[in-house]
């Protein structure tokens, strides 16, 4: 398509729409004329949607039926280069086009004239009396720092009807205001401040102001150890791209850790990014979108979605953290944001940045086959130093019934805390406990609506299943025996890890990060921020821990359960454990103290454990790759999961039956498919689900074989088939 096609009145064009249609629908062009890929609302029977003018109308019926454009919408026309991006994307992942335009336009009230809209913000005024529901509103309003919201979201955000919104309006305690219009970002400059490089900086940086000042699209990795200074760097390269007047983008793998990093933006380029994440106001994001397509915000800082914002010109994208498993997306739209980052780049001649300390084997590989660049940074930045590693061997040590902190990490850590330091503890479980046991009958209380165990979260007094999010109360009986005072936590996670703490240092300020603790994003980016100026002693958190966090009065990490991440049968098992500790191990010692990080295993001889405290990197990596490469899986060769579900068991398994049985088109490509097989959680929101997978050499036509593949079953309306290129995840 080219972006200066115009349609004249009444000419018949063709419309996408984000309606679970996958075709487009022919209408006439309004009065005044339509460009190519304008966005329109159109009539859809009774309805009024939005669409993209995708071309020329394909015709073919009665023209005098054709119904008109009812209007085109005060936004820049998309891009040619976002339209076929969307279609190579869609090709890829196997998805109907319309559900890849529904991630393109995920900006409420485009549609709407900016007086339509009214957004409440906190007033200066006291209410006549205080009730639960309007301190939650109050609190919701000042959590997010007195941005905009709709009166809708701000009911949602705060668990309260609109009415008690309106009645705190007219005591003037919140303010009802006509929402502004979408007005452009603060200009960034790129010479507002400058940082001291070390020479392994100013290298790295030198190449990337060179890529990025080529206008040209290339890919590289900057591996750095953890507190090398990567976000420096990268922000050097952002810093020319602003020079060339294009855009840039940066997508980080956690929410929390926007507060941080716009901090360090602001601080660079003199004013705020735009930000992009499910933690932003409708109102903002809804400008944040526009302004992208009119090229009135220069960078944007968002979540694996932003990949998706029309920009007007984007010159670079850096992709912080590369490898971590946020970036691919499991529900909806199956799609690896680090992979379509790529793709993008490659459509509109930008240059990508996949950063990381430990990057993911396909980056890896694509850096030693030469496709991407490789940049390194091997020290850490100033007079930090990496932390040492050691093993605790818990077959040695004499740990209570019930307790998990060896005394060798119980004295590591009240030594640190004794010398006005922090310590770490970490463990990759959520909640109290992973499993409720009944002591009489054995009975382990499961999801009602899945095959998953229920997790204890004691704090909220709730069993909730990490499934499908169903919560209940915790029981007093147990439901299968009815015996009462039998039932046991079994296994720790981090709640129960706290309580062990709180035992062993009392005197202690503890502080707990785990993402179902904290109500809104913003309240635990204030948690971070006060860990960071030291306001524990103690820190206790989950996976999001690892990700990028830096505090500075951390020495001392404690790995509880090393060995967790070893179990099972995914083929990246050894590569995600590695990642992981080497990460969270990596947030000791960031400044100026030598950091010490301890790792409890009944494993200390393990391949992996030896990888991660020799810190001999490379040669796991090599390992890693020879496995997978004498396997022929990714990426060294190609993979597809085909998940059925269906709310009765015998249908979804004959479907998967004869699926497997009349495999000729994959067959044709010399394709393997495994299964059918019951998915390892194999009852999720009340649906059955089974699994085949599918198994190719590297470079075959795979999209278009199981295209083949599936176009010979008649699929029953009750079962639903999710096609998984490139599987992240194997439950």
């Amino acid at each position: 398509m080219s972006d200066q096609q115009f349609f004249h009145e009444g000419a018949l064009v063709a419309v996408l729409t984000a309606q679970p249609i996958d075709r487009f629908l022919d209408y006439k062009a309004p009065c005044g004329g339509c460009m190519a890929g304008a966005f329109v609302e159109v009539p859809l029977g009774p309805r009024k949607v939005i669409g993209v003018v995708w071309g020329a109308g394909k015709g073919g019926f009665d023209l005098k039926k054709a119904r008109s454009i009812i209007r085109v919408l005060d936004v820049a026309p998309m891009r040619g280069e976002l339209q076929g991006f969307l279609k190579r994307a869609a090709a890829y992942t196997m998805t109907p086009l319309s559900l890849m335009l529904r991630l393109a336009t995920r900006a409420p009230g485009l549609g709407d004239s900016p007086m339509m809209r009214k957004v409440y913000r906190l007033g200066a005024g006291e209410p006549d009396r205080v009730t639960d529901a309007r301190r939650r509103v109050i609190k919701a309003l000042g959590d997010y720092g007195g941005l905009a919201f709709t009166l809708g979201e701000l009911a949602e955000v705060a668990g309260v009807t609109s009415s008690v919104i309106k009645g705190l309006v007219k005591q003037g305690v919140v303010v009802e205001e006509n929402s502004p219009r979408d007005l452009p970002y603060p200009p960034l400059e790129p010479d507002f401040s400058s940082v001291d490089l070390t020479p392994d900086q100013a290298d790295v940086v030198a190449v990337m102001r060179s890529d990025v000042a080529s206008g040209t699209y290339g890919t590289s990795l900057l591996k750095g150890v953890t507190g090398s200074g990567k976000t420096e760097v990268y922000l050097e390269a952002v810093a020319e791209c602003l020079k060339q007047g294009r855009q840039a983008l940066v997508l980080l793998p956690e929410i929390a850790l926007t507060a941080e990093f716009l901090k360090r933006v602001e601080a660079r380029f003199g004013a705020k990014p735009g930000e992009w994440h499910s933690g932003v106001t409708m109102t903002e994001r809804r400008r944040l979108w526009k302004m992208a397509g009119e090229g009135a915000v220069q960078l944007v800082v968002g979540a694996r979605s932003a990949l998706f914002l029309p920009f007007r010109d984007l010159g670079l994208v850096v992709v912080d953290e590369e490898h971590d498993t946020s970036y691919k997306q499991e529900e909806g739209v199956l799609y690896n944001a680090r992979d379509m980052v790529v793709l993008r780049a490659s459509l509109c001649s930008a240059q990508v940045v996949l950063a990381s300390a430990t990057p993911s084997l396909e980056t890896w590989a694509n850096a030693e086959a030469g496709k991407y660049k490789r940049l390194e940074l091997t020290a850490r930045y100033g007079a930090a130093v990496m932390p040492e590693l050691r093993a605790i061997d818990l077959r040695n040590e004499n740990i209570p019934m019930g307790r998990w902190i060896s005394p060798t990490l119980r004295d590591a850590v009240a030594a640190r805390v004794a010398q006005g330091e922090q310590a770490m503890l970490f463990i990759n479980r959520r909640g109290y406990a992973p499993t409720t046991v009944c002591r009489a009958c054995g009975h382990q209380i499961g999801c009602d609506h899945c095959d998953a165990r229920m997790v204890e979260h004691r704090l909220q007094k709730r069993l909730m299943c990490h499934q499908d999010g169903e919560t209940k109360p915790m029981p007093e009986v147990c439901p299968s025996c009815e015996v009462a005072g039998k039932l046991a936590a079994v296994g720790p996670g981090v709640e129960r890890l706290a309580e062990e703490v709180a035992a062993l240092f009392p005197e202690a300020r503890v502080a707990v990060l785990s993402s179902d603790l904290f109500g809104s994003a913003r309240a635990l980016k204030e948690q971070i921020e006060k860990i960071a100026a030291g306001g524990c002693d103690i820190i206790i958190g989950t996976q999001m821990v690892a990700k990028g966090h830096n505090f500075p009065l951390l020495t001392l990490v404690g790995v509880v359960d090393a060995d967790l991440g070893l179990q099972g049968s995914d083929m990246r098992a050894a590569e995600r454990t590695f990642q992981l500790m080497r990460q969270v191990s990596g947030r000791a010692g960031r400044v100026e103290k030598k950091g010490l990080a301890l790792l409890q295993t009944t494993q200390p001889d393990h391949p992996v454990i030896r990888a991660i405290l020799s810190g001999d990197e490379e040669s796991f990596w090599q390992a890693e790759a020879r496995e997978r490469e004498a396997a022929g899986v990714p990426p060294y060769g190609r993979m597809a999961g085909i998940i059925l579900s269906c709310e009765d068991a015998a249908v979804v398994f004959d479907l998967a039956a004869d699926m497997a049985r009349r495999d000729g088109p994959l067959r044709a490509i010399s394709a393997q498919v495994f299964g059918p097989a019951p998915a390892p959680i194999s009852r999720v929101r009340g649906r059955h689900r089974v699994r085949l997978l599918i198994k190719a050499d590297k470079g075959v036509a795979l999209q278009g074989a199981i295209k083949a593949w599936v176009a010979q079953f008649r699929v029953p309306n009750s079962v639903r088939v999710a096609i998984d290129i490139d599987p992240q995840s194997f439950l």
